[in-house]
C-alpha cells in the first residue's frame, strides 16, 4: 500500500505559473509583515491582532499555494491541516477592529466564545489527521487531480469527520458573514459617536477600520463565489490572489502611515539647510492661529509643512526655546484649554475622555498623562479641587 500511495504521488505533476508566482510573494510578504507587526506590538493592542491575522493568513495560503503547485506531494499529511485556521480570520480581525476602536480589550472568557468554532472542528477533524496517508492523497486528489487513480483506503476506515468536514464551506462562509456583521456594527457605532460629536477626532481609526470591513466584505464575496463556481479547492488560488493584493495594499498603507518619512534616520537630528532660520514667535502663531494645537492629526511634520520650513529645523527650535519635544509643546496648549473646558458648563455632559478628545487628545492614557504631568493632578481630582474652592 506505501508502494502505491508513492508511486501516485510522483505521477502528482508540479505546476508553476503567474498565479503561483503572485501567491508565494503575497505569502513571503504577509510573513514578513507579520513578523514586523509582532516586534513594533504590544501584547492585546490592535496591531497585535492584525499581526496574528497576517500570520494565520500566510499558513493558510501558504497550504493553498503548496496545494496548487503539487509541492504538497511532499508534505502531504499536512493536507488541509489549515482549515481550523480559516475559522480563526474572522475572531482576529474582529478583535483587531473593536481594540482600535474601543481601545481596550475583549475579556478573555468573552474571547474564549470566539475560538470555539475552529477549536471544535479541529477535534472533529483528529481522525482525518490520524488517518492513513492513502486517505490524505486521495483527498488532495479529490479536490486538485480528480482525474489521477486513486489510494487503497483500509476497509476499516472511520469517516464520521466528514460529517463537518464536507459542511467546511458553508462554516467559512457564515463565519466571514458573521464576523462582518460584528465588525459593521462596531464601525457604525464609531460613526454614529462621530456625528455626535463634530470635534472628535477619531475620523483616521473610523474610516481605515470602514475600509477593512469592505474589504472583509468583499473578501465573503469572493470566497461565495469561488466556493460556487468550483468544486472542492480547485479556485482557491483566486482567493489567494486577493490576498496578495490586500497584504501588499496594508504593506504600503503602514508604511505610508508610518513616521519613517517624519524623522531622518541618515541625517544628524538638527541637520538642517545653510542659512535655514525660524523664530519661535512664528511657530507660536502658526500653533494659536485656527487653534492648531487641538486638531488630533497635528504633526512635527504637517506643522513643517505649513511653516515652509524643515522638520528638524523646526523640532530643533521648539527643544531650544521649550527644552521639550514637538509632543511636549502641544500636549502642554491642550492642557491648558482642558483645563477650561472641564469647568465650562457648556461641557458638563461630556465625560472626561471625550472633553478630551475635543482638545486633540486621541488616547486616553496620553491625556491622563499630560494632564497629571502639567497641572500635578488628574482630571478628576482638578474638577473637584477647583469644585470645593468654588464652593468655600
Amino acid at each position: 500500500m506505501e508502494e502505491q500511495v508513492q508511486h501516485i504521488l510522483n505521477q502528482i505533476p508540479l505546476r508553476h505559473d503567474w498565479a503561483s508566482y503572485l501567491t508565494f510573494l503575497g505569502i513571503f510578504q504577509g510573513f514578513f509583515l507579520s513578523g514586523i507587526l509582532f516586534l513594533r506590538a504590544k501584547s492585546n493592542s490592535a496591531l497585535y491582532f492584525l499581526a496574528w491575522t497576517f500570520l494565520v493568513q500566510s499558513l493558510i495560503f501558504l497550504d493553498n499555494f503548496s496545494c496548487y503547485t503539487g509541492l504538497m506531494k511532499y508534505a502531504i499529511y499536512l493536507n488541509d491541516s489549515s482549515e481550523p485556521l480559516v475559522l480563526l480570520i474572522g475572531p482576529l480581525f474582529y478583535f483587531f477592529v473593536y481594540q482600535l476602536l474601543r481601545r481596550k480589550s475583549i475579556p478573555i472568557k468573552q474571547k474564549a466564545i470566539h475560538f470555539l468554532v475552529p477549536l471544535l472542528y479541529a477535534i472533529s477533524q483528529i481522525p482525518f489527521y490520524l488517518a492513513p496517508l492513502s486517505v490524505k492523497v486521495n483527498a488532495y486528489l479529490g479536490a486538485y487531480f480528480r482525474n489521477m487513480e486513486r489510494a487503497t483506503v483500509p476497509e476499516s476506515m472511520d469517516y464520521t469527520y466528514h460529517i463537518f468536514k464536507d459542511r467546511f464551506h458553508l462554516m467559512v462562509l457564515a463565519s466571514f458573514l458573521t464576523y462582518t456583521i460584528f465588525c459593521g456594527v462596531l464601525v457604525w457605532k464609531e460613526r454614529k459617536r462621530i456625528l455626535a460629536y463634530p470635534a472628535n477626532k477619531k475620523k483616521a481609526k473610523y474610516q481605515f477600520t470602514r475600509n477593512s470591513v469592505l474589504i472583509l466584505l468583499m473578501l465573503f464575496v469572493l470566497v461565495f463565489t469561488v466556493f460556487y463556481r468550483f468544486e472542492d479547492d480547485a479556485g482557491d488560488h483566486y482567493i489567494s490572489l486577493f490576498n496578495t493584493l490586500i497584504t501588499f495594499s496594508a504593506t504600503a498603507l503602514i508604511l505610508i502611515e508610518s513616521r519613517f518619512f517624519e524623522k531622518s534616520w541618515v541625517a544628524d537630528k538638527y541637520e538642517t539647510l545653510k542659512g535655514e532660520s525660524l523664530s519661535f514667535a512664528r511657530i507660536e502663531e502658526a500653533v494659536s492661529q485656527n487653534a492648531y494645537f487641538l486638531k488630533e492629526k497635528a504633526s512635527l511634520k504637517d506643522l513643517a509643512e505649513t511653516l515652509g520650513t524643515s522638520p528638524n529645523l523646526l523640532s530643533k527650535t521648539i527643544n531650544l526655546e521649550t527644552g521639550g519635544r514637538f509632543n511636549d509643546y502641544i500636549n502642554q496648549k491642550r492642557v491648558e484649554t482642558l483645563k477650561s473646558r472641564l469647568l465650562a458648563s457648556e461641557y458638563a455632559h461630556l465625560t472626561i475622555e471625550a472633553i478630551g478628545e475635543t482638545v486633540g487628545f486621541s488616547s486616553k492614557s496620553t491625556l491622563y498623562e499630560a494632564f497629571k504631568k502639567y497641572t500635578g493632578h488628574s482630571p478628576a481630582a482638578f474638577v473637584k479641587l477647583h469644585s470645593t474652592n468654588k464652593s468655600s
